[in-house]
């Protein structure tokens, strides 16, 4: 074949649609018109001499062929971007961009102040975060998407063998208590005066809660005997319920510095209890490592595992 029956811009309009779920906010999303959108596919189907939407229903539905296409569609479209940051890194970090992702309580808490220590040093480096749960960043991170994320959930089984990751940091689940409540000025608790406790919690349904409970269980707690008073859908919900006086509450030790050190709320010391999740660093190792995503992984991560930070550096795998 001495030409490609294909360009492109045929295969980015195809991922757009794909990705949108139908060809007008494929368009929109280009910047180009839904006829223009429709062309190129018909073009592409012509010249491959495959039918690549079945368009019987009102959602673009990929065929077998099509999504046979799709999955090299989506490989070429990384190789090529791939390309582009080989080519942005001769420039030695005076330009280029970093990808990176974290799940929900890491992306709020922890990747801000390491991306705003990286962007004093590399100041020409554009830097995007993207936040979401530790499954999805984890096929992120595979796909190509990200360049390296910093997750504390549980991998996707089926990612083991692609993905490296290392072991970066320990993270303390803390319970913490009004600073007025009478049990605060104690200067140990046991297990047993968690069970006369009322607490605040994420929602019994979000899967950062079944994370947490499965957690406290594994430190030897029964969470069953724990008195759930209130549920609510986030950490910083619930640090605010329990700076207000409404309960106790487990949450993680990055995301309550400054209450700690404003004496907002109070963390107690509870004698035979320790509760920690581990951070971990991933990368896919099969794909491009740009000069960006290493100066990060050299020069910043290390930082943030020093003795003053609440979390406590572990050895590299």
């Amino acid at each position: 074949m001495s030409e490609l029956p294909f360009t492109l811009d045929q295969l980015r309009i195809l991922k757009a649609i794909v990705s949108e779920g139908s060809f007008k906010k494929a368009a929109e999303s280009l910047y180009v018109t839904q006829p223009a959108v429709s062309l190129q596919i018909q073009n592409l189907e012509k010249q491959l001499e495959i039918t690549i939407f079945d368009r019987g229903g009102r959602k673009a539905q990929l065929t077998e062929a099509g999504k046979l296409l799709v999955n090299y569609c989506e490989r070429i479209l990384g190789q090529c971007q791939e390309t582009c940051k080989a080519i942005e890194d001769l420039n030695n970090l005076q330009g280029g961009s970093l990808i990176v992702g974290a799940s929900q309580t890491t992306g709020t808490y922890l990747m801000p102040r390491m991306i705003g220590l990286f962007r004093q040093k590399y100041p020409q480096v554009s830097v995007q975060l993207q936040i979401h749960s530790t499954r999805r960043t984890s096929w992120s991170v595979a796909n190509g998407q990200l360049d390296l994320a910093i997750v504390g959930g549980q991998l996707p089984l089926e990612l083991n063998e692609l993905l490296e990751v290392i072991p970066y940091a320990s993270d303390e689940l803390a319970l913490v208590l009004p600073s007025k409540h009478p049990l605060s000025k104690l200067s140990e608790l046991t297990k047993e005066d968690l069970y006369k406790l009322s607490f605040v919690s994420l929602d019994a349904k979000a899967t950062t809660r079944k994370v947490v409970d499965q957690l406290l269980i594994n430190s030897g707690l029964d969470t069953q005997r724990l008195i759930i008073e209130m549920e609510l859908n986030s950490f910083e919900a619930i640090k605010n319920a329990v700076q207000s006086g409404l309960g106790a509450a487990f949450l993680p030790v990055i995301s309550i510095e400054k209450e700690l050190s404003s004496g907002s709320i109070h963390k107690p010391v509870i004698a035979d209890l320790v509760v920690q999740r581990e951070l971990k660093l991933i990368t896919n190792p099969n794909r491009y490592s740009s000069r960006a995503a290493n100066a990060f992984m050299e020069n910043i991560l290390p930082i943030f595992c020093s003795q003053d930070s609440p979390l406590k550096s572990k050895d590299k795998a």
